[in-house]
């Protein structure tokens, strides 16, 4: 299940334009208006990516008075970065394996 849900983020997080909406949105909540002022794009077109990132779960909507702000969903990172840390630290075992297999070589120096 979390597998689904990695995938899901990380495929909405493909687009460049999500992405920047997300960075944005790591300042504070927008409007899909407020989202869309940079863009030289449709309404439509801005609210299909977010649909996109509120359907992998990197973001939500509430209602404030007539404000419909677009939040962040923090632990959906949280997710990403567990994902990432277990590969980033297999790799860097690889990396001191090859270290120390270097260092035995004649002549060899791994640092």
């Amino acid at each position: 299940m979390a597998q689904d849900a990695l995938s899901k983020v990380f495929a909405a997080l493909a687009e460049p334009t999500r992405r920047d909406m997300v960075a944005r949105l790591t300042l504070a909540d927008a409007t899909v208006g407020e989202l869309a002022e940079p863009y030289d794009m449709s309404m439509q077109a801005v609210s299909k990516h977010i649909r996109v990132l509120e359907d992998s779960g990197l973001v939500s909507r509430s209602r404030d008075a007539q404000r419909r702000p677009v939040h962040l969903q923090a632990e959906v990172f949280d997710l990403m970065t567990t994902w990432i840390r277990r590969y980033q630290r297999q790799a860097e075992e690889r990396y001191r394996r090859l270290d120390a297999v270097l260092a035995e070589q004649p002549g060899g120096d791994a640092g």
